[in-house]
């Protein structure tokens, strides 16, 4: 049962964002990449997606993560998966250990902790920076104003391997002039990559740009 209501949330989900490509260039050869948001989801459900050919996944929460994952990526040592929301500093270490991709470093404190652990394990992440399109107090994410220092400081200084910019635009609002933003802001600074839109805006922020988008609800169904 779990398998065939996810099944028919991909079909739909696959036919939109080909959609969403289509009303860009009409190239539907270059999909981006769907990265599954399974904060909440069972081990099941996971695996359905897995089945389904999801390669992805994104998890909030570094703790829960590490309560759910380890065992899954031995089943499927070639999933990648990438934290998606905060990272305190005492959890560094266990995100490295277990993420092979951290799109929300903000601060220089984090990617300078990041550099370190990384160099100490000897582990080869690609990291994302979260800028905080919004400028919302209540988000994290580097302002775009000193997104200039951040980027130079993990890219010379924390040797950090920065594939490209992560965002997400207030709740309330008309997404796309903050799609737009993100996406000239890794254009300005040689970003090839850009992970935003979730499932309520996803079909525009690949008209955007987007390379990566972030989908829970519209392939897992509402959390209990």
């Amino acid at each position: 049962m779990v398998y065939d209501a996810i099944a028919t949330r991909m079909a739909a989900l696959q036919q939109a964002i080909v959609g969403a490509c289509r009303q860009v260039s009409g190239d539907v050869k270059r999909l981006p990449t769907l990265v599954a948001a399974s904060k909440g989801q069972s081990v099941a459900a996971i695996e359905a997606a897995i089945a389904l050919g999801v390669t992805d996944f994104g998890e909030n929460r570094v703790q829960e993560a590490q309560e759910k994952w380890p065992e899954i990526k031995v089943r499927h040592p070639h999933l990648r998966l990438h934290l998606i929301g905060p990272l305190q500093s005492n959890k560094v270490a266990d995100a490295v250990a277990l993420f092979d991709v951290i799109e929300t470093v903000d601060r220089i404190k984090i990617a300078d902790a990041l550099a370190a652990e990384a160099a100490k394990t000897r582990r080869s992440l690609d990291y994302y920076i979260q800028v905080n399109i919004g400028e919302e107090s209540q988000k994290s994410g580097v302002l775009p104003a000193e997104l200039d220092n951040l980027l130079k400081h993990a890219r010379e200084g924390g040797h950090l391997n920065i594939v490209g910019l992560m965002g997400v635009p207030p709740a309330d609002a008309n997404p796309a002039p903050y799609f737009a933003l993100l996406a000239k802001l890794a254009t300005r600074y040689g970003m090839k990559q850009l992970s935003m839109g979730m499932s309520h805006d996803f079909d525009v922020a690949i008209r955007l740009g987007a390379t990566h988008v972030r989908i829970g609800t519209a392939l897992f169904g509402t959390r209990i």
